[in-house]
Formats: structure tokens, sequence, C-alpha cells
């Protein structure tokens, strides 16, 4: 098995009330850090008027939105199976980190735009004080949220949770730069530099939306599982004494949800009882190793002349 696998497909560690508790904690503290830092941000735009500054400001108004529709899909999938959506709601997180991915491609073309205007039409910024305040609070703030976060997702394996986590990892450089850019134009009075750095920033930020949707696109087109797990399945299956082989591994997430079906080769002369039991005890040490895994197995006669298929 050689075929690339998306870093973002990883296991959670562990499920449940407490991991669903974990992930709207998350979400709350998404939002309410994002509305602490939009008012600081307009407050600091309008004493300077540093583009740099106001670049920050969309990317936080965009974070904002961001984490509201978060929210929403993460109270979403975290809702039971029902009647007519038998393998639960989990993909409401992928479509989030589409919808994170649109919100920050939006902020990256309107940032493109201001900083533009800004190199045709260049302007001293003011109140530097005030800017640099405002960028030390916001690295601080966002780098606990994101502390904070990587924590919940590596406790849940929430896709939405990590969508929302790197754009806001990218407000840590994002400020980072802008705090650069007020020092050089301070300094130096250079005002070319601080739309340069707005453009770097755009830049930055488009890479990272596109990171985002890949990762959501890969679970809603029902990617496999990366190829450590998919051989940890198989090494649980095949450590059964009566089990001869496993072919037809199929795996995908969704959600904090796993799907794993497979086929067990089994001795042909066995009872169907013993078959069944067999089936039942490999179901069983798997879901051990993965609690959140819904697993079908298919039991089929060692040596039998069936068509394997070629990704097994």
């Amino acid at each position: 098995m050689t075929q690339e696998q998306p870093q973002s497909l990883h296991i959670p560690e562990t499920v449940g009330a407490s991991s669903a508790r974990l992930m709207r904690l998350a979400t709350y503290a998404s939002v309410s850090v994002a509305v602490t830092l939009i008012c600081a941000k307009l407050v600091a735009w309008y004493a300077t008027d540093s583009v740099s500054i106001f670049s920050t400001l969309i990317d936080s108004l965009l974070d904002g939105g961001a984490s509201m529709v978060n929210l929403l899909a993460v109270r979403h999938a975290l809702e039971p199976a029902d009647r007519e959506h038998r393998f639960g709601h989990g993909k409401a997180e992928s479509l989030a980190g589409l919808a994170q991915s649109a919100f920050i491609c939006g902020s990256a073309v309107f940032l493109l735009i201001e900083a533009g205007e800004r190199f045709v039409n260049p302007r001293d910024i003011t109140n530097l004080d005030i800017g640099f305040l405002v960028m030390a609070v916001s690295i601080v703030l966002t780098g606990i949220l994101v502390s904070f976060q990587r924590y919940v997702v590596m406790r849940t394996g929430s896709l939405a949770i990590e969508a929302d986590s790197l754009h806001y990892r990218m407000d840590i450089l994002v400020n980072i730069s802008v705090v650069g850019s007020l020092i050089i134009v301070s300094q130096m009075g250079w005002l070319w530099v601080d739309p340069v750095i707005a453009v770097a920033i755009a830049g930055y930020i488009i890479f990272g939306a596109w990171s985002i949707a890949k990762a959501s696109l890969q679970v809603l087109m029902d990617h496999e599982l990366p190829d450590d797990e998919r051989l940890k399945i198989r090494d649980i299956a095949l450590a059964h004494p009566d089990v001869d082989g496993v072919h037809d591994l199929r795996t995908r997430s969704s959600g904090q949800s796993i799907f794993i079906q497979l086929h067990l080769e089994l001795d042909g002369d066995m009872t169907l009882l013993r078959a069944h039991d067999i089936a039942d005890e490999v179901e069983a040490s798997i879901m051990a190793a993965y609690p959140n895994a819904e697993v079908i197995t298919h039991q089929d006669p060692e040596g039998i002349d069936e068509a394997i298929p070629v990704f097994r």
C-alpha cells in the first residue's frame, strides 16, 4: 500500500461524552477569543490606520464567522444517528471545514485589494504603542486558544476543531508579522513594508485555506484511513488463531466515527456458529483498539476461488 495518506485523517484517543464536551467547549472558546480580538483590533486599526493591523482585523472577522459556523456544525455533528441518517451526522464537521476555507479565501482577496490601494496611496502609521499592545494581546490569547484546540484534537480527532485551530495558528504568525511591520515602519520609515507584509499574509492565508479544504474533501470523499492504521487493523484480525487471512479491508471516517469493513478467511469445515463467534471476537478486538468504530465482518472459507479486490 503506497497510496499517499492525508495527515489530517488520524484516530482520536478517546470518545464519548467527555469528547463531546471538549469539542463544544473548544467552539465556545474559539468564538469568545474571536469576538475579543475583533473589538481590540478595531480600536487599534482606528488609532493607527495600519493596513497590516487592518489585515488582521479582517482575518479576525472571518475567524469569528468561521468559528460560529464551526460551533453550529459541531453541535450538529455530535447528534446521534437517526432513521434518516443511519451513519450519523459526522460529515457536518467536514462541511464546516469547507465553509471555513471559503471564509479564509474571502478574507485574503479583500486584504489583497486593500494592500493594493495602500501601495498606490501610502499613509503614515500613527499611535504605534496601541498597535503593539493589541498585537501582543492577540498573540497571547490566540496562543492559549491554539494550545487548548490542539489538546482537544488529540483527544477527539475532530476535523472541524483541527480546521479551526489551523487558521488560528496562522493568526499567530500573521500577528508576529504585523509586529515586525510596525517596528520597521516606525524605525526606518519604509511605508511600503506595511502593504508588502499584508500581501504576504494574504498568500499564507490562501495556502492555509487550501490545506483545510483538502482535508475536508478527503473525508467527504470517504478517503481510506492512513496505511499504518489499516495495517494495524489487519494485524488485529490476523492475531486471532482461527483467522487464516484477511482481504477486502475498507475504511473511512465521518466526524468522530470510523467505519471498518473486512472479509475474514476461515476454515471452511467449521460450523456457521463457530464462524459467527470468531467474527464477533475479531470485531470486539478491533473495537477495543478503535472504540469509536463500527465494524462489519464477512466470513469466507479459506482457499475459496473468489475474486479478491486489487486494493486490499
